[in-house]
């Protein structure tokens, strides 16, 4: 019997593409609509970045006809590959050089125009420009200078949108066809050229500058990739060989000299030294780095020569990983940003009409041809919504730009805006509010096993676990030269300890709780003593006996104490939740300064408490470093990892701390609501400018040379006020 048809699951794929032609907000949201028709696609376009970054079904849509479909709506697009961006700098360099050629030519036509208002304004500007010289003048301006509006205009209404160049186009032709028919035909009338040329004039000036600030605003991904070295001095045959790094491979042996940056990433095998990593984890100390220490491109040997063998290059580095998570979040949108598409999706439309009621008004109320267009013409240029649609994208580009200089990578940018908001924050204990680096403090065994009995039972069933309470086990027994008993059939058990067979027999080792739930007793006054001191305290059991306990203690990170108390002083409530006994729960918070905590959780009841805050109406924060913090991390609306912590939590986590460092999350706060604010002042900007703009130009109150200024420094404003961000510093960890 033939089986039933089953269909494949859709793979998806996710690429950004760099799109040219885009002029204002509006190009950005008909881009997204197209791609977005296609099934199965899911599209954000980013004016800011001028890049699509699109979600499609890998199999049944191609890249090329996305391509294709970004380019029937008017726009364009290419694939990127290795040397793309630096295509795309030199590309946008040029077209800057050759945008600044053509705005000298028509500043030096328009001065002309600008003279004859001011005479206009002092009563003497009549008789002296003729009216032929002025349509001589305004032609190339108008025809060959704004010709890049007129296609802009033909290609947004062909694929069924508008834009801002419409808006341009339409103002400017209808004073320059009013004026140079006039001339033509000899009418009386007043002229306009000097609207309709002052007007482009203005535009293209506005655009130079915005595009200026722009390259500015994403500065930050050109600092970092600068940071990466071109070169690296590599181990080959028996001699020291300069070669480019792209050539390198994993497990090359490399020399880092002093002073020299280094090449990949990578781990000592000889030498010592002090490596600079403030660029990697914004921590100004340099950091200590002898054999077996990791090491990260682009970070600067102060000290000493390193050999080191080569464990991440290319894409697999430290700073690779950071670009990406920068380009990731700039190229994101905010959840304030869907208002601002939206009012652009429809404000072009809307506008024209206004224009069109306010020609017809003015045409009805004065009889005159002449007095209807111009406060017609002053609607149409001040209404292009270019600044509504920088106004979020900047601000985070700048924002995430500078977190990461800062040690405090930002995934996206809904996380960005959401840090700011919340007003709860749950920490786990250890390596967030300790050091991460706990010790062996006691060793207590029992029946008739020793010390090093214990140890050995420990050491062999915490042998692979990267929990640093098993490195402690690990690095005890190392320095006592204790060898780890054989071990098999391992089993964790999550949030309390590992069960497996030892030498043979079935062995424990985790929380005094698990031994108790196993059946068996541990010595009350012997834990009671030990958990009254602040310890974290380990049962070992083997063939159903308790061999021992072992007691840890993990100090408190410097910084921590401040952390909580810039917290609180930030309205965020600080809650430390802990799978530790009570007793050193307690301890912690009270040194730390933590009110409220809870202790023995196990992962699935921190991520329980965390839903219990967020049914209260919280905005949760979650900060872990493990494995077992992932699903609270997963749980809580921003999640913050500890840059030292593993992988799962890591990934899980919508901001990572480099900085390993409780203050981090502060600069985290910090930073978004810093963010948040550019923001807010950037669309009232926005608004401002057309909601105060637009009524006074269709009353005839505001003369269209003016309006094209306002317009053109609307987006200027914009995008330098989001610029100031860069004054941003993280706290200190001396305050």
């Amino acid at each position: 019997m033939d089986q039933p048809f089953e269909p494949s699951p859709i793979k998806s794929a996710v690429i950004d593409l760099p799109i040219t032609g885009m002029t204002c907000a509006a190009c950005a949201t008909r881009i997204e609509k197209v791609l977005n028709r296609l099934p199965d696609v899911k599209a954000a376009v980013n004016f800011a970045t001028e890049k699509a970054h699109i979600e499609y079904p890998s199999g049944r849509i191609a890249p090329a006809e996305l391509i294709s479909v970004i380019r029937k709506a008017g726009y364009d697009a290419k694939e990127t590959t290795s040397s793309s961006d630096a295509e795309r700098k030199a590309e946008r360099l040029a077209v800057y050089r050759h945008d600044l050629r053509l705005f000298t030519i028509s500043a030096i036509l328009t001065l002309p125009f600008f003279a004859l208002m001011v005479a206009m304004f002092s009563g003497h500007g009549h008789g002296w420009f003729p009216p032929a010289a002025q349509l001589l003048l305004a032609t190339p301006v108008q025809f060959w200078i704004g010709w890049r509006f007129y296609v802009g205009a033909y290609h947004a209404l062909r694929g069924g949108g508008a834009n801002m160049d419409v808006l341009i186009a339409l103002g400017t032709s209808m004073a320059y066809a009013y004026s140079a028919a006039v001339v033509l035909l000899g009418l009386a009338g007043h002229l306009y050229f000097e609207a309709s040329v002052s007007i482009i004039t203005l535009v293209f000036l506005g655009k130079l500058l915005e595009s200026r600030a722009r390259a500015r605003a994403s500065a930050a991904i050109e600092e970092l990739i600068r940071l990466q070295p071109k070169t690296a001095r590599v181990e080959r045959d028996g001699a020291i060989a300069e070669i480019p790094v792209a050539e390198m491979r994993v497990g090359d042996v490399f020399v880092v000299r002093p002073g020299e940056a280094v090449p990949v990433d990578g781990k000592v095998i000889e030498g010592s030294s002090s490596i600079d990593e403030a660029m990697l984890t914004g921590e100004s100390l340099p950091v200590p780095k002898t054999a077996d220490s990791p090491v990260y491109a682009a970070t600067i040997n102060a000290q000493g020569l390193l050999r080191c063998k080569a464990t991440g290059i290319g894409a697999d580095t430290a700073l690779a990983g950071i670009i990406r998570l920068v380009e990731e979040a700039q190229g994101s949108k905010a959840p304030i940003q869907r208002l601002a598409d939206i009012i652009a999706g429809i404000f072009v439309p809307v506008v024209v009409t206004i224009a069109a009621v306010t020609f017809a008004g003015w045409w009805w109320y004065s009889g005159s041809l002449a007095t209807a267009l111009i406060p017609a013409v002053a609607v149409l240029v001040i209404a292009c919504p270019c600044a509504l649609g920088l106004a979020t994208p900047t601000a985070i580009m700048v924002g995430s730009g500078v977190g990461a200089r800062a040690g405090v990578l930002i995934k996206n940018a809904e996380a960005l805006e959401r840090a700011g908001h919340i007003n709860t924050l749950v920490l786990d204990k250890t390596g967030t509010l300790t050091q991460g680096k706990p010790a062996i403090t006691d060793i207590v065994a029992f029946d008739g096993h020793t010390e090093d009995d214990v140890l050995r039972i420990a050491a062999a069933l915490e042998t692979g676990s990267e929990h640093p309470l098993a490195r402690a086990v690990l690095d005890c027994a190392r320095k006592r030269n204790v060898k780890s008993a054989h071990m098999q059939d391992f089993i964790a058990v999550t949030g309390m300890g590992v069960r497996a067979n030892v030498d043979g027999a079935p062995a424990l080792l985790g929380s005094p709780r698990l031994l108790e739930e196993a059946g068996l007793t541990v010595d009350t006054a012997a834990l009671t003593r030990l958990q009254d001191q602040g310890k974290t305290v380990i049962g070992v059991a083997r063939d159903r006996r308790v061999a021992g306990l072992i007691a840890i203690a993990d100090p408190l990170r410097p910084t921590s104490q401040a952390a909580v108390a810039a917290l609180q002083t930030l309205g965020i409530e600080v809650i430390m939740l802990t799978g530790d006994n009570r007793r050193t729960a307690e301890r912690i918070a009270r040194e730390a300064g933590v009110i409220r905590y809870e202790a023995e959780m196990l992962p699935q009841h921190k991520a329980q408490y965390i839903n219990t805050l967020q049914q209260e109406g919280r905005i949760v924060g979650m900060i872990g470093d493990g494995v077992n913090d992932a699903p609270a991390l997963a749980g809580a609306q921003v999640s913050f990892a500890i840059g030292a912590g593993s992988d799962v939590a890591i990934h899980a986590a919508d901001v990572t701390l480099m900085r390993s460092d409780l203050l981090s999350a502060v600069d985290a706060v910090r930073l978004s609501r810093a963010t948040f604010r550019k923001i807010k002042q950037n669309l009232f900007f926005a608004f401002f400018y057309n909601v105060l703009g637009i009524p006074l130009a269709a009353a005839g109150l505001l003369n269209p040379v003016i309006a094209g200024a306002a317009m053109a420094m609307s987006s200027v404003s914009v995008v330098s006020n989001s610029l100031l961000l860069k004054r941003w510093r993280p706290q200190r960890t001396d305050q």
